[in-house]
């Protein structure tokens, strides 16, 4: 019988949830018309052989009342919230809603009928308001029952635990109810023993981490979420070791802002943990309001809008809600995959988005280009970064990092484009390899240009970013999902990391604040020793270092055993927060640099001597004048 019934509560869910939006709302009115009915009708019985209620006033209250009622529902728009998903906010307004039109209606009638009875008003207020919020809750029982009916007809489901009892495993719970996955959960652990008992979501806190061995025999979980949005890096990596050893797979919950904005759908209430969780620094949180001032309504143009950091500045743009995104780049399908992306994710805000292909090498191609579009700032992404690669082919590291980077700035002064920000590297410290040391030199044409030109420039200067293109976390992942071993080039090597959202956040935020060819630098905490992010990424992937084994390879061509974020001369005026500071790099005359690039062309077919210079002049550049 109790089967029956669910079966007709999930028939009935199914019938509903198909019906166009403009039926739901007519159920909903007249669910609603008979709550009021059913009100006046009580109110009746209660205050029969009290007083007699004329009958002039008991049909116009109802009819004013409820017309009343759904006026002001539909001006705030609560008739078109989805009741399943309604709150005690939502009840509350409603609640006074109700109340407030039966009081105004009765206050109208009075004039009209001279007879008037608070006592009835307020009764049949409450009532309303109670037949109403009624409804909804019974509608989010009924549509939590089809949910649990689901669940108990899918043989395949995982039973997981959640760790974290606080603000986030609640979060998570009342989507898990809402938006039930082929999981179960089963239990809530939580260090925090005085929680021990409680009940979120219909599950109860049994404890903290020691109690998933006991809990994995008797309910063979398969599954652990961290619902902690504050848990530092190491208790990650307690929180992994211990369920690597239980064979329990460990997952994350989604940030907030992410399922607000779309990146997650409401249904992926769980994301798998990645590297960048188990970095010892926070990510940086900028100034939202100063980088919308500085996007919001403009024309923006992104060079290399295809590639890792393009493509995130692309996104990161697209918040702030320009008018027009032109997204520049060389590799076709690269482009192509973005601007599906975001014409397929910004569809709602209007924003324009333009793919061009074009080569920054091809000077006549990119000033025609700007003029065409008048972009306000241009984000220069477009560059070759790879260092073994690069070492190997010099000449098309001085073509695309600085001829490229010339050509770009040339034709930013030429177009009128008020703001040029380029993205550079800690390689371009101190250089021994061609492709940190050209991306020096792109430096010193920006701050050169910005001594002589109309337009703003400015070079934003971060380490290695996770998981880019060609960085070591994709190929370690390929390394571990092959079995081992992972190559790490010399154990004793340290870089500096950031994700691939902080680099591009830095790109934008740095443009909001340039004034005169400063370079932006990410403080960005203590460099990451190599071997540690290996043996971290193993422990991401539920092995050990002894299943999967680590082997140093040696140093690569052109690679340093340390990175630097600012060479010994260049100085740090200020910081724009306690994340981001300006660094000053040693100003070289445009002329002095424009000699020097074009005496390169001769050594075009000699790439041995064209790196050699290039090195050179780039570490002579920070002794410049001194």
């Amino acid at each position: 019988m109790l089967r029956n019934q669910e079966t007709l509560s999930l028939r009935f869910v199914q019938w509903v949830e198909n019906l166009p939006f403009a039926h739901k709302r007519l159920i909903w009115a007249v669910s609603d018309l008979l709550a009021f009915c059913l009100a006046t009708i009580v109110a009746l019985v209660i205050f029969l052989g009290i007083f007699k209620v004329p009958m002039q006033f008991y049909v116009g209250h109802l009819l004013l009342s409820f017309g009343l009622y759904y006026a002001v529902s539909k001006h705030f728009k609560v008739d078109s919230r989805i009741k399943r998903y309604a709150t005690m906010v939502d009840f509350s307004l409603l609640f006074l809603i109700v109340i407030f039109a039966n009081l105004i209606s009765g206050l109208i009638l009075s004039i009209v009928l001279k007879w008037l009875s608070f006592r009835y008003l307020i009764i049949v207020a409450g009532l309303a308001g109670v037949a109403i919020s009624a409804l909804r809750i019974l509608w989010q029982y009924i549509y939590h029952t089809k949910n649990r009916v689901t669940n108990i007809d899918n043989k395949n489901r995982e039973n997981i635990v959640l760790i974290g009892a606080g603000d986030g495993g609640s979060l998570f719970m009342n989507a898990y109810q809402r938006h039930p996955r082929n999981e179960k959960v089963v239990a809530i652990l939580d260090e925090d023993h005085s929680k021990i008992g409680m009940n979120i979501g219909g599950v109860e806190v049994v404890g903290g981490l020691e109690q998933l061995t006991e809990l994995t025999k008797q309910y063979n979980i398969v599954k652990a979420v961290i619902a902690i949005p504050s848990l530092k890096p190491e208790k990650y990596e307690e929180i992994l070791r211990y369920c690597n050893e239980l064979g329990v797979r460990v997952y994350n919950m989604p940030k907030v802002e992410d399922v607000l904005l779309g990146i997650h759908q409401p249904k992926e209430s769980m994301r798998e943990i990645k590297i960048s969780d188990l970095l010892g620094r926070q990510e940086i949180e900028l100034d939202e309001t100063a980088m919308r001032k500085e996007l919001e309504g403009k024309t923006i143009l992104i060079t290399g809008a295809g590639g890792s950091i393009g493509s995130e500045i692309t996104r990161q743009i697209s918040k702030h809600n320009p008018a027009k995104v032109i997204l520049l780049g060389h590799g076709e399908n690269s482009i192509y995959l973005i601007y599906h992306e975001m014409i397929k994710t910004y569809n709602e805000r209007m924003i324009q988005y333009i793919p061009v292909i074009a080569d920054i090498q091809d000077y006549d191609r990119l000033l025609e280009i700007f003029k065409e579009y008048q972009p306000d700032i241009i984000y220069h992404a477009a560059a070759h970064k790879h260092v073994p690669l690069m070492e190997a082919n010099p000449v098309e590291a001085y073509k695309n990092n600085i001829l490229g980077t010339y050509n770009v700035a040339r034709a930013v002064d030429q177009a009128r484009v008020s703001k040029m920000v380029m993205i550079s590297t800690d390689k371009a410290v101190n250089p021994p390899n061609i492709m940190g040391a050209t991306k020096r030199v792109a430096e010193l044409i920006i701050t050169g240009m910005n001594k002589q030109s109309a337009s703003l420039y400015c070079a934003v200067r971060f380490g290695n970013v996770l998981g880019s293109r060609g960085s070591v976390v994709p190929a370690f992942k390929k390394q571990i999902a092959a079995g081992g071993p992972v190559l790490v080039t010399d154990f004793r090597m340290i870089r500096y990391f950031m994700t691939i959202p902080e680099a591009s956040q830095l790109v934008v935020f740095a443009g909001t604040f340039a004034q005169d060819g400063e370079v932006f630098i990410l403080d960005m905490g203590e460099p990451v020793k190599i071997l540690d992010l290996a043996k971290k990424m193993i422990l991401l992937s539920g092995h050990t270092v002894e299943e999967i084994g680590i082997r140093e390879s040696g140093i690569r061509p052109g690679e340093k055993l340390y990175e630097e974020l600012l060479t010994g001369s260049e100085l740090v005026e200020n910081q724009l927060n306690d994340q981001i500071f300006v660094g000053k790099v040693v100003p070289i005359p445009l002329q002095e640099t424009l000699e020097f690039v074009e005496s390169l062309k001769e050594a075009v077919h000699q790439p041995k001597i064209m790196k050699e210079k290039i090195i050179k002049f780039a570490n002579d550049s920070t002794q410049y004048g001194g």
